[in-house]
């Protein structure tokens, strides 16, 4: 899956106790739609993606991606949805069913999402397990700007710093 949008949140950078390399952000994708009133294109709604980078890809998204920036993320889609209770939280996968994934779900019948006494919740998540990530030059961002004002990275081995 491909989706356009903008870096709702910075990239969380770590690496896991084997040493490899993750970063993790959310997308917020609006859609857009032909509006016949108007007569010209209007926003609808907005959904977002955590996005999950690894090893070399995580490295470059931490260091070049920044909040609010036009995105293009190429990766495969998870959904799941979850629920929640005051006695237990259980989580099962999903199969995805059309778009807009990221959206709340629809309460079960039975379920109380106002906050009454039942206080279970229902809600799906959508996450993108990205293979790729670039910035969207069609919108206007140049990665070549956001490169040449990156912090100069400290070599460990060589105690020497990159331009």
């Amino acid at each position: 899956m491909t989706v356009v949008g903008n870096a709702a949140t910075r990239p969380d950078f770590w690496e896991t106790a084997a040493g490899v390399a993750v970063a993790r952000f959310r997308l917020a994708v609006t859609v857009r739609r032909w509006d016949r009133g108007r007569d010209a294109w209007a926003d609808a709604y907005t959904s977002f993606y955590t996005v999950w980078t690894w090893r070399t890809l995580a490295a470059n998204v931490a260091g070049s991606v920044s909040l609010g920036e036009p995105l293009v993320v190429h990766g495969t889609l998870r959904v799941r949805e979850r629920e929640w209770d005051r006695e237990r939280e259980r989580e099962r996968d999903r199969p995805l069913q059309g778009e807009g994934g990221g959206a709340a779900a629809p309460a079960a019948p039975g379920v109380d999402s106002g906050g009454g006494a039942n206080q279970s919740r229902r809600w799906v998540t959508a996450e993108i397990d990205a293979m790729a990530v670039g910035h969207d030059l069609t919108r206007g961002t140049s990665a070549f700007r956001r490169v040449s004002q990156a912090k100069p990275l400290l070599n460990t081995l060589t105690g020497t710093t990159s331009p």
